[in-house]
C-alpha cells in the first residue's frame, strides 16, 4: 500500500526578536553579576521588550562556558531566578560556540515541534572564573573532611601536601586539556604557518573597533543592547571595549603578548569580557498567531572539529562550507559574512584556507577553494576583537546582529562562522523571511 505523502509545509523555527548585555572589560562594571545574574538581566530585558506572555514560553536554552560550580545548569537558575517555574530550561556548552548551540538546539526542538516558543542564548562572566583547589589536595584531605582520620591519618595527609607549590590554586586560563597549549600560543603558531603579518593583523583589528564605532554612533545596536544595572548600582548602556580613536600607529606600539617574537597583542586580540546575549525563537505559525514580524530562519547550520594540536581555531574553514553545502549555496551566493574574531590571525587565517585550492583539496575533498570573501561583506559591524568576547555570548550575539541586518536592509542571507576550543568549528546560515 502506497504511504501518503503530507502536503503540509514542513515547520520553520523563525528568530523574531533579540537582546543582549552591553558586552564590558572582565572585571570592570559587571565584576558582581556571575553568568547567572547577567543571563537573568538578559531574558528579563528580552520579555519586556517583547510583552510575551509569560505562560506562551515552553522553554530557555542557555549557552555557557564557565560554569559556576554550585549551580552549572545556568540556564534553570535564570528561569527560576525570574519566576518561570514551569518553564523547561537547561544548558549547553560547546566552548566558544555555544550561544550558537543553544540556538540551533531551540531551533531543532521547535522545527521538530517539540515546542513553540524558546529563548535561546548565553552569557558568561570572567571576572567570576572560580579558583579550584588542586585535586591533590582534596584526595588527601578526603580522610579528615570524613571524620575518619587518626593520629596516623593527619601524618600521612601532611606528607602527601609536599611540595606546597602543588596544593596551591592556581590561576584559571584558556589552555587546552590535551596539549597544555594557551589559545594565543596556538594562534601564534597559525599566524607563523599561514604566514600572517603582524601589520595585517592590526589593520583588521582597527577596521573592527571602527565598524563597531560607526554601528554605535549611528545607532545600529540601540535597539540590541540593555541598560543594565552593574556593581555598585551603575547603569551600563552600551559596550565599553570600542575604541572609535584607535589607529594603526597606536597599536603598532603595543607587545606581544603569547610570544617574545611573536605577532599577538591586546590590541588584535579579543579581550577578556563579561556579557549576555539571547534570541526568541518561535515557530512561524506562532510567531504569526501572536503578532510578532519573523526576522530570519536558519537555513542550515554544521559543526566540526580538528585536532587541537594541529590549527586549533581552523575549525571555521571546515563549518562554514559544509553549512553552504546544506544550505545549497556559494560563498558567492551570500550576502553577509560574520565571524567570530577570537584573534586577528584566527580570522585572517580562515579566509587565507577558505581561498586556498591547495586547503580544499587536503581538508574538504574538493578541487577547488571554496572562495575569497568580500571585505565588504564581513564583520560590517566590527566583532569580538572591538566588541569583546563574553564566551558563552558571543554566538547569539552574532545571530541577533546578522538577524537585524537581514530584515533591516533586505539582504537574503548571512554565514556565520565561529572557531572554538578543544578544535571545535561551527557556522550556520540565516536567511530573511
Amino acid at each position: 500500500m502506497a504511504t501518503r505523502k503530507s502536503s503540509k509545509s514542513p515547520r520553520r523555527a523563525v528568530v523574531v526578536a533579540g537582546a543582549r548585555t552591553p558586552f564590558v572589560k572582565a572585571f570592570s562594571e559587571f565584576l558582581k553579576l556571575d553568568a547567572i545574574a547577567l543571563g537573568k538581566a538578559t531574558v528579563a530585558g528580552l520579555l519586556a521588550k517583547t510583552g510575551l506572555p509569560r505562560h506562551e514560553l515552553d522553554g530557555v536554552v542557555w549557552g555557557t562556558v564557565i560554569l559556576p560550580g554550585y549551580a552549572p545548569n545556568v540556564g534553570r537558575e535564570i528561569a527560576l531566578d525570574l519566576g518561570l517555574y514551569d518553564v523547561e530550561a537547561f544548558t549547553v556548552t560547546r566552548a566558544c560556540a555555544s550561544g550558537l548551540q543553544a540556538i540551533t538546539t531551540a531551533a531543532a526542538a521547535i522545527e521538530r515541534g517539540d515546542a513553540d516558543v524558546i529563548i535561546a542564548g548565553g552569557s558568561d562572566s570572567t571576572s567570576n572564573a572560580e579558583i579550584k583547589l588542586p585535586q591533590k589536595l582534596m584526595h588527601a584531605i578526603a580522610p579528615l573532611a570524613l571524620g575518619k582520620a587518626g593520629p596516623a591519618q593527619y601524618l600521612q595527609v601532611l606528607s602527601q601536601l609536599m611540595p606546597i607549590t602543588d596544593i596551591l590554586p592556581k590561576k584559571p586560563e584558556i589552555a587546552e586539556r590535551t596539549t597544555g597549549e594557551v589559545m594565543g600560543q596556538a594562534a601564534e603558531r597559525m599566524a607563523t604557518r599561514n604566514e600572517i603579518s603582524r601589520a595585517d593583523q592590526d589593520a583588521f583589528a582597527v577596521q573592527s573597533h571602527h565598524r563597531a564605532a560607526a554601528a554605535i554612533a549611528s545607532g545600529r545596536f540601540e535597539d540590541e543592547v540593555l541598560t543594565v544595572e552593574g556593581s555598585g548600582g551603575k547603569r551600563v548602556y552600551a559596550d565599553t571595549l570600542v575604541r572609535a580613536s584607535t589607529s594603526l600607529e597606536a597599536i603598532a606600539r603595543l607587545r606581544p603578548v603569547f610570544a617574545k617574537d611573536g605577532t599577538l597583542t591586546a590590541a588584535n586580540s579579543s579581550p577578556l569580557t563579561d556579557g549576555g546575549a539571547a534570541v526568541m525563537l518561535m515557530s512561524e505559525e506562532k510567531a504569526r498567531a501572536l503578532g510578532f514580524t519573523p526576522k530570519a530562519a536558519f537555513r542550515s547550520w554544521a559543526y566540526t572539529a580538528v585536532d587541537p594540536a594541529d590549527q586549533l581555531l581552523m575549525g571555521p574553514a571546515l563549518a562554514m562550507p559544509k553549512a553552504l553545502d546544506k544550505a545549497g549555496l556559494a560563498l558567492a551566493d551570500v550576502d553577509l559574512v560574520d565571524m567570530h574574531e577570537a584573534f586577528a590571525a584566527q580570522v585572517l587565517s580562515v579566509l587565507k584556507m577558505l581561498g586556498s585550492d591547495a586547503f580544499a583539496r587536503a581538508r574538504l575533498g574538493r578541487d577547488t577553494a571554496v572562495g575569497e570573501v568580500d571585505p565588504a561583506k564581513l564583520n560590517v559591524h566590527g566583532g569580538s576583537v572591538a566588541l569583546g568576547h563574553p564566551f558563552g555570548a558571543t554566538g547569539a550575539r552574532m545571530v541577533l546582529t546578522m538577524a537585524n541586518e537581514l530584515a533591516l536592509t533586505g539582504k537574503s542571507t548571512a554565514l556565520l562562522g565561529i572557531c572554538a576550543a578543544g578544535g571545535l568549528g561551527a557556522a550556520a546560515v540565516l536567511e530573511r523571511v
